[in-house]
């Protein structure tokens, strides 16, 4: 009887491996083991005779096999396998029906006739006095959800598991004896584990409650007015962009003529007879030079202190919607002053006025000066090809009377 145990292992693990589909994440090979390994462990406490006890066994190895046919009924599944297997083995009809019966008595809802239907139960639900009960759990619920398509919530799982320990009990004194306490303490954690998410169920709840208070309270604005405020604040933002857009053109292109002129112009001043290009050099460069300042000064940002007082906030003299006026504030200090400002309608709604008019102030700044420099640009273009064309004038009429000096000079 001994190696026909050994005989069974190897063919229970081998089939498990084998058959079993992966959904089954908890009644699998590893299940089965320790269900054998607490089997044995509550024989080694009775007083059990040897066929009693390798009847014990070979049932353990065999009571979930049923799962890799079907679950409901799997027990009946299981007994048909382990019959093939012992038939196999020239196993008397007896001891076939004996294991069997041990088998059937790992049923939900049955009640053991004998001790061995007894200890077969205790040893198949010993997991829920293991100090690894909330993964065993969490494996089978893992196994419903793929296998049933189960979906359990965990307050719902929880409930369900303090369920089961409430009316749990161990059908053997050597059971009760050896893993009572432990179900104990798993049944007392679960009970603490509910009562967690029972309270924050309620804090979520009462901060609900409190904001939608606190949107009532606040009396929102209705569509209109927000879309007012969206559009303004977008199309300011626009402009911006459109802004900085038109500078960093003309700063690009007064750069490449600034470089152009360095590289052609200025290397041949050094000659006497290019003297006539000095002046309308200069007269460029410098209305180049002018446009590229202003271009700069126009996307120029302004650096604020970036801080503000619980003062401030109380007399709603800072706009929080402004980064420039928190940028070096705490957290923690900026949670609150928005928080009293969304409780505030006026000063919420005094907040988005002095954006939207501060982004006006920004934008005529900027278009002022953009309009500036694209004078500046257009006017320095046009005296600079002024002084060049009077430069080459003149330094046409100084090379003729040239010629005709040194012509008088030849006759005399």
């Amino acid at each position: 009887m001994e190696n026909l145990i050994v005989e069974a292992e190897k063919y229970v693990t081998s089939y498990l491996n084998d058959n079993l589909d992966t959904p089954f994440v908890y009644h699998n090979l590893a299940h089965t083991q320790r269900v054998v390994a607490k089997t044995k462990e509550l024989i080694e406490d009775s007083t059990l005779a040897k066929d009693e006890e390798h009847h014990l066994l070979l049932a353990a190895w065999f009571h979930d096999t049923g799962f890799t046919k079907t679950i409901d009924g799997h027990e009946k599944e299981s007994v048909k396998i382990a019959s093939e297997f012992l038939k196999s083995k020239n196993a008397s009809d007896d001891q076939i029906k004996r294991i069997s019966e041990i088998i059937l008595a790992t049923e939900m809802g049955y009640e053991p006739k004998n001790k061995l239907e007894g200890l077969i139960r205790d040893a198949d639900c010993a997991h829920i006095s293991s100090k690894k009960y909330d993964d065993y759990t969490s494996l089978l619920r893992k196994e419903w959800e793929l296998t049933k398509s189960k979906k359990v919530s965990k307050f719902e799982w929880l409930q369900e598991n303090i369920d089961f320990l409430t009316n749990h009990t161990f059908h053997t004194d050597i059971a009760t004896k050896k893993w009572q306490k432990r179900k104990g303490k798993n049944l007392a954690s679960l009970l603490q584990n509910q009562n967690k998410i029972k309270a924050n169920t309620e804090k979520l709840k009462h901060k609900k409650a409190e904001l939608q208070f606190k949107k009532h309270k606040l009396d929102l604005p209705d569509r209109g007015i927000e879309t007012m405020f969206r559009v303004a604040l977008r199309n300011h933002i626009t402009l911006s962009d459109i802004a900085d857009t038109k500078a960093n053109i003309l700063l690009s292109v007064n750069a490449i003529i600034i470089s152009l002129v360095l590289s052609n112009l200025v290397s041949k001043l050094d000659n006497p007879s290019n003297s006539y290009l000095i002046w309308p050099t200069v007269i460029f460069a410098l209305f180049t030079v002018a446009s590229i300042v202003l271009s700069v000064i126009a996307t120029r940002p302004n650096v604020t202190s970036g801080k503000f007082t619980k003062e401030d906030v109380a007399n709603k003299k800072v706009n929080l919607l402004f980064f420039g006026n928190f940028h070096k504030m705490k957290l923690d200090e900026f949670e609150w002053a928005m928080q009293e400002m969304m409780q505030d309608k006026d000063y919420l709604y005094g907040s988005l006025t002095k954006d939207l008019y501060f982004l006006g102030l920004v934008l005529n700044r900027k278009y002022s000066l953009l309009r500036l420099t694209y004078t500046v640009f257009a006017i320095g273009i046009i005296i600079s090809v002024i002084a060049f064309g009077i430069a080459f004038q003149f330094s046409g009429v100084e090379a003729n009377v040239t010629d005709i000096v040194e012509r008088v000079t030849s006759k005399i």
